[in-house]
C-alpha cells in the first residue's frame, strides 16, 4: 500500500482554445490510455500520468519504428511499478529469449528492449517502440521457458502487429466525434450518447486485438522451437492465480466494457492454436534453465510498501502494523489492504485517506463514504491512545463498520463489512484495536520474501514443500499454482521446485 494520492487530468478545453490543441490534447491522453496498458495478467495498476522525467543517456535506445511513446513516458512507466528490478540472470534469460522470438516473426528486422519491473503484480506490456515490460511478479509465476516465452511472444505480436496505433486511432476518432457533436453542433446529450458507444466499440476492438495477438503468438512460439502449449499452461496458472484471490477458484469473466477478453476464453483459443500445430511434446519448455534463472528474486510486496505476515499486516514507512480477525486472507495492494473470509461473507479494507488542515474525523468519514451513516452511531472514541471515530452504515445487501483513525499527522480509514443484516462490531473493534505503532527494531529486522528452487528427494511430496513455504493460506494450493501442477500431482525426483522463503 503506498500513501494515497490524488490526481486530476482534465480533458475539457478551456474557452480560447484551438481546434488543433483540443485535438494533441486528446490524442495525448488516447495515445498514453493505449500503449500503457497491460496485456497480460493482474490489472489492478493505477493508472499512468505523463511526466516530463530526464533519462539517462546511457539509457537503450530502439530504433526501426516511429516513436510514439517517449523516453520521458517510458521512465515515469518504469517508477511507477516500483523501478528497474535487478536481476541480471533473469533479464539475461528474457533478452535471449526475446532475441530468438523476433527472429521467427515477420520482422525480424525490428529491435526490442526488455525491462525487468520492480513489482509483484503478475503483468506484461508492450509499447509499440519495441519496448517490452514484465514484472518480477510475473516470473515468479511461469514455471519454464515456454511459458515466459508465450508472454513475450504475445506481446511482440501486439508490436508487429501495430494493435497499439490502431486503438489510438480509433480511440482518437470516437472522441473527436463526440466532442464535435457535443460542443460545436450543440447537442450534448448525441454527444454523450456517441462516446457511450465508442467506449464499447474500443472495448470490443481491444478484446480482438488481445485473442487475435494469442493466435500470432503462439504460432511465433512453435517456430522459434518452443512448446507451443507453454502459452495455455500459463494462462491456467493466472486463471488460479486470480481465483484464490477472489475465493472463486477461476478467474471471473470481464464486464461488457472490459478490454481484455476472459482467461478462459483466452486459453480456448491457445489450446486449439497449438493443437493446429502438432501433438503435446512439440518443442522445449527448458524448464530447468528457467528455474536457475528466477533462483533467489524476490517474491510478493517490497517491505517498504508493506508486508503481509500470516494475518499481520506492517508498513515500515508508515510505521503501522494491525493484525485481522480469524478467517480472513489479506492481500496488500497498490491503494489499500483488501481482506475477505473465503466464502466472501465478511470483507475489510484499510487504507490512508486526506485529512485537509482543521477538518475532524467526523467530517473525514463522511467525506469518504458515499452510503449514509446510520444516525446515532458515530461515536468519538480512543483506539491505541489515538483519536478515532467510528459509524455504523447499512446498505440494501451489506452492513458496514467504519472508523477514521488519526495517528500522528496521518489519517487511516478501516472498513469491514458483512454480508446481510449482521453487524460486525465485535469483529471489528478487534481489527481496529490492533492497529498500533511499530517501532524500527521491528521494521529493520523484516526480510522480503524471494523465491527458492529445491530439488525434490524420494521422501518430498507436495505437502512437505508447501510446508515450508512462508505464505498467509493455503500453503498446499500456493505450491501447486506456483509450480504449474494439478491437484494429485506427484513430485519427480530430482526436479526443480519454487518455494517460496525469507
Amino acid at each position: 500500500m503506498t500513501r494515497a494520492h490524488r490526481i486530476t487530468n482534465g480533458l475539457a478545453a478551456p474557452a480560447g482554445r484551438t481546434a488543433g490543441a483540443c485535438a494533441t490534447a486528446l490524442l495525448r491522453s488516447a495515445l498514453l490510455s493505449a500503449l500503457l496498458s497491460g496485456c497480460i495478467g493482474d490489472q489492478t495498476g493505477a493508472t499512468l500520468q505523463p511526466a516530463v522525467v530526464a533519462v539517462p543517456a546511457g539509457a537503450p535506445r530502439v530504433t526501426g519504428r516511429e516513436r510514439t511513446a517517449s523516453d520521458a513516458d517510458h521512465a515515469k512507466l518504469v517508477a511507477s511499478f516500483g523501478g528497474e528490478y535487478r536481476a541480471p540472470a533473469a533479464l539475461k534469460l528474457l533478452t535471449e529469449v526475446t532475441d530468438r522470438l523476433v527472429r521467427a516473426t515477420d520482422r525480424p528486422e525490428e529491435t526490442y528492449a526488455v525491462t525487468l519491473l520492480d513489482s509483484p503484480v503478475i503483468n506484461a506490456f508492450a509499447l509499440p517502440n519495441g519496448r517490452l515490460y514484465v514484472t518480477r511478479g510475473l516470473l515468479a509465476l511461469a514455471s519454464d521457458t515456454s511459458e515466459i516465452a508465450a508472454v513475450l511472444s504475445h506481446e511482440i505480436a501486439h508490436v508487429t502487429l501495430r494493435h497499439a496505433t490502431a486503438r489510438t486511432e480509433l480511440a482518437l476518432r470516437s472522441q473527436l466525434v463526440s466532442k464535435v457533436v457535443a460542443d460545436v453542433l450543440n447537442d450534448p446529450a448525441t454527444g454523450a450518447q456517441l462516446q457511450s458507444q465508442s467506449k464499447f466499440a474500443l472495448a470490443r476492438f481491444s478484446r480482438d486485438q488481445e485473442l487475435e495477438a494469442d493466435g500470432v503468438g503462439v504460432k511465433t512460439l512453435a517456430r522459434a522451437g518452443y512448446d507451443p502449449f507453454g502459452a495455455g499452461r500459463f494462462l491456467r496458472s493466472l486463471s488460479r492465480t486470480t481465483g484464490m484471490k477472489t475465493g472463486t477458484g477461476q478467474a471471473g469473466e470481464p464486464d461488457m466494457l472490459a478490454t481484455h477478453p476472459g482467461t478462459q476464453e483466452r486459453i480456448t483459443l491457445v489450446t486449439r492454436a497449438a493443437r493446429l500445430i502438432g501433438a503435446p511434446g512439440l518443442g522445449v519448455d527448458e524448464r530447468a534453465r528457467y528455474l536457475a534463472a528466477v533462483d533467489g528474486i524476490a517474491y510478493g510486496d517490497n517491505p517498504g510498501d508493506g508486508l503481509v505476515r500470516g494475518r499481520r499486516f506492517l508498513h515500515p514507512g508508515l510505521g503501522i502494523a494491525f493484525e485481522v480477525p480469524d478467517g480472513f486472507t489479506i492481500e496488500n495492494t497498490r491503494n489499500a489492504v483488501l481482506g475477505t473470509t473465503p466464502e466472501g461473507s465478511r470483507r475489510l479494507l484499510f487504507d490512508q485517506v486526506e485529512n485537509p488542515a482543521g477538518q475532524g474525523l467526523e467530517e473525514v468519514l463522511k467525506a469518504t463514504w458515499n452510503d449514509a451513516i446510520e444516525p446515532g452511531s458515530l461515536e468519538n472514541r480512543a483506539i491505541g491512545g489515538n483519536p478515532a471515530v467510528t459509524a455504523l452504515s447499512r446498505g440494501k445487501d451489506w452492513t458496514f463498520r467504519l472508523a477514521a483513525i488519526r495517528m500522528g499527522e496521518t489519517t487511516f480509514r478501516m472498513i469491514m463489512a458483512a454480508k446481510g443484516m449482521t453487524d460486525p462490531d465485535a469483529a471489528f473493534r478487534r481489527w481496529t484495536e490492533s492497529l498500533a505503532a511499530v517501532g524500527a527494531a521491528e521494521t529493520q529486522s523484516l526480510r522480503p520474501l524471494r523465491v527458492q528452487v529445491v530439488t525434490a528427494t524420494p521422501t518430498d511430496t507436495v505437502d512437505t514443500l508447501a510446508q515450508r513455504m512462508l505464505v498467509s493460506d493455503r500453503a498446499s494450493e500456493r505450491f501447486l499454482v506456483l509450480n504449474g501442477l494439478e491437484r494429485g500431482a506427484t513430485l519427480r525426483m530430482g526436479q526443480g521446485y519454487k518455494i517460496i522463503v525469507e
